[in-house]
C-alpha cells in the first residue's frame, strides 16, 4: 500500500503515519508539495474541505500512490466565534472518499480580530508566543489547550475519521 500526503509539513506527515501504519503496518508513507487551491488561511470548512481534497487528490496522482491524504486546517466562524478546525480527505484510485474533520476549539478574541484581518493564524502565534513556524510543532490547538492537545494528535483524529469508509466498507456500500 503506497499513500501519498498532500504536504511536506512533518505533522500532517506524523499524523496520517500514526494512524495508516494501525491499518497497513507495511504501508509507504510520502509527503509531497501540492497547491491547495485555497487561500494560505482557509475561513470556512467548506473551503478546508476543497483545500484537503485537492491536496489528496495532487498528492495521490503525482505520487502515482494507493491512496492520497489531504489535511487542511483552517478556521469556521460560529455564531460570532471563530473555531480552529481541520479537516481530512482521503481518497482511492476507484474515487471512494472519505471525509473527517478535527475537533474545534475557539480562538480567543485578539487573535481571531487578527485573523478576520487577513493573517494567517500560525504567523500570529508564532508572534504572540515569540515562536517560530509554531505550525510544525504543537500547533495553535496547542498554545491554546496548554499542551493537553497537540497538532499531531488534533489532525490524526481526522485522518482516522476519513479512514472510516476504507476500514469499515460494509457499512458504507
Amino acid at each position: 500500500m503506497k499513500v501519498a500526503i498532500g504536504s511536506i509539513n512533518p505533522v500532517k506527515i506524523e499524523a496520517v503515519r500514526s494512524i495508516i501504519v494501525r491499518v497497513w503496518p507495511g504501508a509507504i508513507i510520502t509527503g509531497v508539495d501540492v497547491d491547495t487551491g485555497v487561500r494560505a488561511m482557509p475561513m470556512s470548512d467548506d473551503e478546508c474541505q476543497i483545500g484537503a481534497r485537492n491536496r489528496a487528490r495532487a498528492a495521490r496522482q503525482m505520487a502515482m500512490a494507493d491512496l492520497g491524504v489531504g489535511i487542511e486546517g483552517g478556521v469556521h466562524e460560529e455564531k460570532g466565534v471563530l473555531m480552529l478546525t481541520a479537516w481530512t480527505v482521503v481518497i482511492n484510485a476507484h474515487g471512494l472518499e472519505g471525509v473527517g474533520g478535527s475537533g474545534r476549539i475557539p480562538i480567543p478574541q485578539a487573535l481571531a480580530e487578527r485573523v478576520r484581518a487577513g493573517e494567517e493564524l500560525g504567523h500570529i502565534m508564532d508572534d504572540v508566543l515569540n515562536e517560530s513556524n509554531i505550525k510544525q510543532k504543537g500547533g495553535a490547538v496547542g498554545a491554546l489547550t496548554g499542551g493537553l492537545v497537540l497538532r499531531q494528535e488534533a489532525l490524526a483524529l481526522g485522518v482516522a475519521y476519513a479512514m472510516a469508509p476504507f476500514v469499515s466498507p460494509q457499512l458504507f456500500a
